[in-house]
């Protein structure tokens, strides 16, 4: 999204929404990061793209690509069309070949959108694609109030700190290592999204 379609956007989100941004200094310059959030509206994609410097692509459906008005529209933002069904490698690897060129990439571990301010177990998907590409982490927190967003609804975009890929120390990208990876990155997002008290919750979420 460029910089004039970005701050427009942002405008229309000021507009209709108490949107605000929080930990923006935390954005990177490098190219080519995991853009990793909680999945809470179909806007989710937008929002997220709003503080970025970089290119973001992200996955969506590819039903989504049916209507062609639509689906340039959301091409134009970044998306790229995923098969259901398709293998899960193949998607990993489209992931890795986006990030390789110097892209970043927006995933939602959670794998479906949640209807509260709670954040799910995550799938280990994120931890492979991280373990294949060697790319940084960025955790971001989509928070808003009730199932859906309404006129004037307070929207909250909370962006961590870039989680580096030697601190993510994935090893030999074995499932219990990758299981640890994911936790890392779940709970850098639950703190973002539910506060910091995750101590008790890190062992369960690694299992």
């Amino acid at each position: 999204m460029n910089a004039f379609v970005r701050y427009t956007v942002m405008g229309i989100y000021k507009l209709f929404y108490n949107f605000k941004i929080e930990g923006r200094e935390n954005v990177p310059e490098k190219e080519g990061v995991i853009i990793a959030c909680n999945h809470r509206s179909y806007a989710d994609p937008v929002v997220i793209t709003m503080p970025m410097k970089r290119p973001v692509t992200y996955m969506a459906k590819e039903e989504l690509f049916k209507n062609k008005l639509f689906g340039a529209f959301i091409r134009f933002l970044g998306a790229f069309p995923v098969k259901r069904g398709a293998g899960d490698m193949k998607v990993i690897d489209d992931c890795v070949e986006i990030l390789e060129s110097g892209r970043n990439v927006v995933i939602f571990p959670e794998g479906t959108r949640s209807k509260e301010n709670k954040v799910g177990r995550g799938k280990t998907g994120v931890a492979l694609i991280a373990a294949k590409s060697g790319a940084d982490v960025l955790p971001m927190g989509i928070v808003f109030e009730g199932e859906k967003l309404h006129f004037r609804s307070k929207l909250t975009l909370k962006i961590g700190k870039v989680i580096k890929s030697e601190e993510l120390d994935i090893g030999d990208g074995d499932t219990k290592n990758l299981k640890k990876v994911k936790s890392v990155i779940m709970n850098a997002i639950t703190e973002l999204v539910e506060g910091p008290e995750l101590e008790e919750n890190s062992a369960e979420t690694a299992e």
